[in-house]
């Protein structure tokens, strides 16, 4: 089987509820995505999606993973999708850096061999672990009163996890401020859920302690990418009274072996575009598994076919170490793609269908805007 052709296609994906807000000022009414489709030489396809977080979230950008595409596509044309590990050597010495190019094409080869294979993707990657994945919510930065309010309405669609955005700063209110938005959204908590305070990078350590200060005894929340650098975020390990989820630090092998190495961290958040795909969240999965980190399984932000990826990832971790996985879709208002996976008393489970198990809708995407290959 040889890799034929390979389409890439252009989205926006409008905001739900208009606007989206993080640390540090950063707004977004839409998120740029980008969704390739591979052809093999047999006839079967294969789909995958980068949507990256806007341009400060991390060393990417929407414009940066087509141009990332342009170059690695070409490269991939006359292989086999199904030899992984090949399929990244390839990309890697294509272009440095970059994994939210690779992760798109990434994505799709694995469509493509789960569905040669005969099997739904979760049965490549592990086997599928029984009973419905917890989904989380990704609650951004508002008053408390809005935020609390946004996590009752998630409560009542079934999620159990409740990602809440933090980093408020001086002039908006600070530690304080972000601290009052912890007490809001954790005042209603529900047996078996599960909250993160997560700051994307935007606290220094003393704002975080300042705000940690402020919170009373006993509330039970995990603090995620508090800080932007290695050392500012071991400064405040070291001091710190909550558990710490590592996010944008953690990108490749060897960061999350670092963070092992330095025990800088609880558990870690692996996004699949961020990470570079499905080949690279495979293996840091099981070096986060090693060391005992709990995880959570997600992607920056995205359609029903990140969410696909996502599912059948967490489908296949250890139930002991996963905590819950991000339904991208509730964060957009477009749909791209039939995913039969409804989020019933908490979660969701990936379908029996081969590979995937999306149906993409060519109407909403268009006509593509570039093709490589026959």
């Amino acid at each position: 089987m040889k890799i034929k052709s390979i389409d890439v296609y252009q989205v926006d994906l409008p905001v739900k509820g208009g606007v989206y807000r993080l640390s540090g000022g950063r707004e977004y009414t839409a998120y740029d995505a980008t969704i390739v489709r591979i052809t093999t030489d047999t006839g079967l396809e294969g789909w995958g999606e980068s949507t990256p977080f806007g341009s400060t979230y991390i060393a990417a950008y929407a414009g940066g993973t087509r141009a990332g595409i342009d170059l690695l596509a070409p490269a991939l044309i006359g292989m086999d999708p199904r030899q992984h590990d090949r399929i990244w050597d390839r990309m890697r010495d294509t272009l440095k850096g970059n994994r939210d190019s690779r992760a798109a094409l990434d994505i799709a080869c694995w469509d493509i061999a789960a569905k040669a294979a005969g099997l739904p993707l979760c049965d490549m990657l592990g086997g599928r672990t029984p009973g419905a994945i917890p989904v989380i919510s990704s609650i951004g930065g508002d008053t408390p009163e809005k935020m609390h309010e946004k996590v009752a309405n998630h409560r009542a669609q079934g999620f159990l996890g409740h990602s809440i955005k933090i980093g408020a700063s001086e002039t908006e209110g600070g530690p304080m401020l972000d601290a009052e938005r912890i007490q809001a959204c954790l005042a209603d908590r529900q047996p078996g859920e599960w909250f993160l305070a997560d700051a994307n990078n935007g606290l220094s350590p003393e704002h975080a302690l300042r705000m940690l200060s402020l919170l009373p005894a006993g509330l039970d929340f995990v603090l995620e990418a508090p800080c932007a650098s290695w050392r500012e975020t071991q400064s405040l390990r070291q001091r710190c009274t909550v558990p710490l989820l590592l996010d944008e630090l953690i990108q490749s092998e060897a960061d999350l072996m670092q963070a092992i190495a330095q025990d800088t961290c609880d558990g870690v958040g692996l996004k699949v575009s961020k990470q570079g795909g499905i080949t690279p969240m495979i293996r840091q999965r099981t070096i986060a598994a090693s060391a005992g980190l709990v995880m959570s399984v997600q992607d920056t932000v995205g359609s029903e076919i990140s969410f696909a990826a996502i599912l059948h990832i967490a489908q296949s971790t250890p139930r002991n170490l996963l905590r819950c996985a991000l339904d991208p879709r509730s964060m957009v208002t477009l749909s791209t793609a039939d995913f039969d996976a409804p989020i019933v008393n908490g979660g969701a489970e990936a379908p029996d269908a081969l590979g995937l198990g999306i149906s993409p809708k060519l109407e909403i995407l268009g006509e593509p805007i570039a093709t490589y290959g026959a």
